[in-house]
Parts: structure tokens; C-alpha cells; sequence
């Protein structure tokens, strides 16, 4: 499991710290959380020093909060299912084509 610190500034993007089993630190940019077959899953862009994404790598997690506490942090699961990650990598395609439309009829 992944732990994150929310960075909520309103000036700036929404932001996590994850801490990886290997104990690298990484900022990541959140693109979105989202639900696929009645579980929710977070898609995340590390961020380089300077602060800006990486969008050719995209990181997919299973998301969960506490419904009891909403000041509690919310947890980030591993997906080590392949077919459950092919069903979230879709789901997000979706997402991003029906983006990409509402952009164009904007």
C-alpha cells in the first residue's frame, strides 16, 4: 500500500506524495479518481523538480477514504491483478476520449 499527503493549496494542482515499497518519495500530479466496476481508482503523473508532469507515464491505484472521517488520509492499493489493470487502463481511455470530445464541441 501507498500512503498519501494531499497538498490542498488552491493556487497550485492537486498533488500526492507517494512513499514506494522501495522508499523513493515521489510527487505525483493527480489526473483524476474515478470508478470502474463499483471500486474507485486514482490516476496519477509523477512530477519532475521543477513541478511539471511526466504525461507520457501515468500511474493507476485502487483509491479509498474513510466515509467516517473525511480528515483522515485517504489510502492508495496497489492493482497486481492484470486483468483488473486492463479494465482500469480502459476505463481511464474512456475518460480521456469523452474529454477529448466534450473539448472539441466546447
Amino acid at each position: 500500500m501507498a500512503f498519501i499527503n494531499e497538498n490542498i493549496d488552491p493556487e497550485e494542482e492537486m498533488t500526492v506524495e507517494l512513499t514506494l515499497t522501495d522508499g523513493k518519495v515521489v510527487n505525483c500530479g493527480i489526473i483524476t479518481i474515478f470508478d470502474v466496476d463499483d471500486n474507485e481508482y486514482i490516476a496519477l503523473t509523477p512530477l519532475n523538480d521543477k513541478g511539471e508532469a511526466d504525461r507520457d507515464e501515468i500511474w493507476f491505484y485502487r483509491y479509498s477514504e474513510n466515509p467516517d472521517d473525511t480528515n483522515e488520509e485517504p489510502i492508495l492499493g496497489y492493482i497486481e491483478d492484470d486483468d483488473e489493470y486492463e479494465a482500469v487502463a480502459d476505463a481511464f481511455d474512456e475518460l480521456l476520449d469523452e474529454e477529448e470530445f466534450e473539448d472539441f464541441e466546447g
